[in-house]
């Protein structure tokens, strides 16, 4: 009997002393887990804005035109799009000066967001005013507020552009 408790003893022992233990990666290497941020990958430096009401509330506070992304995670447009315009130092400068941002995984209430349309990357300026530009769009005619890649340059001009009618109609 006594072996038997002893036997006992020494397994509750070694199990409550592995309890203590921290987990170890096969690697040794220690992962590193961010937290999910506003930006998606969109340009962590900037600073967006949670919901469309709030980015339009800012927009009419700040008398800044707000900038509206829309994009999906798994959509290979929309994650190429975010590369490119979350490395173009330019683009990231501007937008964290002279624009609210906000960017949607999932459609809003507002039928003014998607004038022509439900698709993926779509940028869409909201001046002050709380009027979405309809005058400020990309070079395809079945999809006026998409941008590529090779858009780049566009997608500047017309966020200059967005800008720069604050000064002349506000």
């Amino acid at each position: 009997m006594v072996k038997g408790l002893m036997f006992v003893l020494l397994v509750l022992v070694a199990a409550s002393s592995s309890f203590g233990k921290r987990e170890n990666n096969s690697s040794g290497k220690k992962e590193n887990k961010f937290p999910q941020t506003l930006s998606r990958g969109w340009g962590d430096e900037l600073n967006w804005t949670q919901t469309y009401e709030e980015a339009l509330f800012r927009a009419k506070s700040s008398n800044k035109p707000l900038m509206v992304i829309h994009h999906l995670e798994d959509c290979p447009h929309s994650q190429a799009m975010k590369q490119i315009f979350a490395n173009n130092k330019e683009i990231q400068k501007m937008a964290g000066e002279d624009f609210i941002l906000l960017n949607l995984v999932f459609e809003t209430s507002d039928k003014h967001l998607a004038p022509d349309g439900q698709y993926v990357p779509r940028f869409i300026f909201v001046d002050p005013s709380l009027t979405v530009r309809a005058d400020i769009t990309g070079r395809y005619g079945n999809r006026l507020y998409a941008y590529e890649p090779a858009d780049i340059d566009l997608l500047l001009s017309n966020m200059k552009k967005a800008k720069n009618l604050l000064k002349t109609e506000f």
